[in-house]
């Protein structure tokens, strides 16, 4: 099933962040264009210049973009995934130039599954700039420069 790019858009809200309300599917939104619209580092290269859908679709950065995880089928996947009007919304806000501004410039996030964030992001390309639920959000370093 070939999905447009807003529609995929959409499908990675619900998956990464349904449960995180309104203002944390609007933050992974923010991010993801973030990541459309760096000039430098891994997802410049990425995104070449501004491809929205290379950053949705780019290896081992969302989960839910995956039919199989270490092997094993992965249920929770865009293609088993039905937006809700809410998801459509905000991927339409996003691409529209709508951005949440306590995100920031974050360029990465994950769930800590714990009551604290931690100050760097892995091999400190990023470090911490908010928590909104349960995700961590994480501005680049000068070390993301390198990527």
């Amino acid at each position: 099933m070939a999905l447009d790019t807003r529609e995929l858009f959409a499908r990675i809200l619900k998956c990464e962040a349904e449960s995180e309300g309104e203002d944390g599917m609007k933050a992974i939104a923010t991010l993801i264009m973030n990541r459309a619209t760096v000039p430098y580092g891994e997802f410049a290269r990425i995104n070449d210049g501004g491809n929205v859908r290379n950053i949705l679709t780019q290896y081992r950065q969302f989960t839910c973009y995956h039919d199989y995880i270490g092997g094993a089928y992965n249920p929770q996947n865009v293609y088993n995934m039905t937006p809700d009007p809410i998801q459509y919304e905000i991927a339409d806000w996003a691409l529209a130039g709508g951005r949440l501004p306590t995100v920031g410039n974050s360029l990465f996030y994950f769930n800590p599954y714990s009551d604290t964030c931690p100050t760097y992001f892995p091999s400190k390309v990023g470090i911490l700039y908010t928590r909104i639920g349960e995700h961590c959000f994480y501005a680049p370093t000068n070390a993301y420069a390198d990527t």
